[in-house]
């Protein structure tokens, strides 16, 4: 079974693929940009990290300088809108994004669209190859006006390139599951029978860590597991699907990994859960893969040198997590041609391979199956394949999902993993209020998004 295939493999994905496909490019499109300074505002986190340490070669091998402005990532967005709604040059050339901002950057005009300068001969870089990058990330994270206004299709623009994207992964301890004989769940049948025996047979150990605390952090918990049960939030038109069997079997699964997870589980955020695990008080962690180098690093985790990683469980279909960070050039950047420079370099292989070894996140498939890269991050030969599997639909990435998400959905799956209602009234209940905010967003009407 496969989930849906990523941008660049068939039908309207292919299409605008070959659209943007670089010319072939300068002999030197840096060399006219020398001297030019740069200001990029990027998030205080470990991927940004990695690439602040490989910015001095960007500038030693073009001559194009650049500062940084480090912020929180949730300080950036009123920043960001500010300087980009300024009637004149904004402050920054080049910016980091959460991929929820994309819809609301691109529909308020405020980003520049950068297909167009892939296809520009004086600004492309001959050996990019476009086609080398994860789909899955290229498509959730920059791609706005295609199917459903934020995945690929016909009238598809790119407007940001993923820069510190990531998935999703199943974390166990190779250790634990040596000593007890227990098989590595490959699917959610076989996950499922774990989540008690775990437990029953190793007094305090929780099976499975897990986001639970109500809001945003149990809605994210939920969908990692509704996606791959066949489930979406919406159908084609709009339409509330997520009350269906897919919908109240994950509700219901994670109300079981919660129950029988580390205590305190219900309260759990991203933190939380993951500290859990790399103290040692969970036999599994299923969520991001951003986290790979703390559970292996012995200054931060109790379990280094003990944790392997296997593919998200396949149930009706694959289908792990798309999210993260990308970088787009504001349209009011004072030098938006240099900047697209730093963004070709800072998504090129050369540059991908160097944030990876700096301990970022890598963007191309290359990177990962690089065999020396595979002998220091020995994870990186599971997340090779697992990535051909990252569904950019898993969610919903609309200019409404803020109302939805930690108001609606995560009040009422608070509720599930409490005990406090039942799987199928909870979501029941909240189908009037889901609709409601998006009749009045007009997704219901004859302009509503296809």
């Amino acid at each position: 079974m496969q989930t849906r295939r990523g941008l660049l493999k068939t039908g309207a994905a292919a299409a605008f693929t070959t659209a943007l496909w670089p010319s072939a490019g300068s002999a030197n499109p840096y060399a006219r940009f020398k001297g030019t300074s740069l200001v990029v505002n990027f998030p205080a986190h470990p991927h940004f990290d990695a690439v602040t340490k490989i910015l001095p070669q960007f500038t030693a091998e073009t001559g194009i300088k650049v500062e940084v402005d480090t912020l929180q990532y949730l300080r950036m967005r009123d920043k960001q809108l500010l300087e980009m709604s300024k009637p004149g040059k904004g402050d920054y050339d080049l910016l980091a994004y959460v991929v929820f901002w994309k819809s609301e950057y691109a529909n308020k005009g405020l980003i520049r669209e950068v297909g167009p300068m892939f296809k520009d001969a004086a600004l492309a870089v001959p050996d990019y190859d476009f086609g080398d990058l994860i789909p899955g990330y290229v498509e959730n994270i920059g791609l706005v006006g295609g199917r459903k206004g934020y995945l690929a299709g016909p009238s598809a623009k790119l407007i940001g390139m993923p820069f510190g994207a990531e998935t999703s992964a199943l974390a166990y301890r190779a250790d634990l599951f040596a000593q007890n004989g227990w098989k590595v769940p490959e699917t959610y049948a076989q996950l499922e029978p774990l989540l008690a025996r775990i437990p029953e047979t190793m007094k305090g150990m929780g099976a499975l860590a897990s986001r639970g605390q109500t809001g945003h952090q149990v809605v994210h918990a939920w969908l990692l597991h509704m996606a791959p049960m066949g489930g979406r939030i919406f159908d084609d038109q709009w339409q509330p699907t997520f009350n269906n069997a897919a919908g109240i079997r994950s509700a219901s699964l994670l109300k079981k990994i919660i129950e029988t997870g580390p205590a305190g589980g219900a309260a759990f955020g991203f933190d939380e859960m993951k500290n859990a695990f790399m103290q040692g008080n969970a036999a599994m962690f299923l969520d991001s893969i951003a986290v790979a180098g703390e559970m292996n690093d012995p200054a931060k985790s109790k379990v280094a040198g003990k944790v392997a990683w296997a593919y998200h469980p396949e149930d009706i279909r694959r289908g792990s997590q798309t999210g993260g960070f990308g970088i787009a050039i504001p349209r009011n950047a004072a030098n938006g041609e240099a900047a697209f420079m730093l963004m070709q370099w800072l998504t090129s292989k050369k540059a991908d391979r160097l944030i990876a070894a700096a301990g970022g996140s890598p963007s191309r498939f290359s990177t990962y199956n690089d065999l020396e890269l595979q002998q220091k991050f020995k994870h990186y030969v599971t997340f090779a394949t697992a990535l051909k599997h990252a569904d950019p639909d898993w969610r919903p990435i609309i200019n409404e999902w803020n109302e939805l998400n930690a108001p609606v959905f995560g009040v009422a799956l608070g509720e599930i993993v409490t005990g406090k209602k039942d799987p199928k009234q909870a979501l029941d209940d909240i189908v009037p209020k889901v609709r409601a905010i998006m009749e009045k967003g007009g997704y219901y009407g004859p302009n509503a998004p296809k």
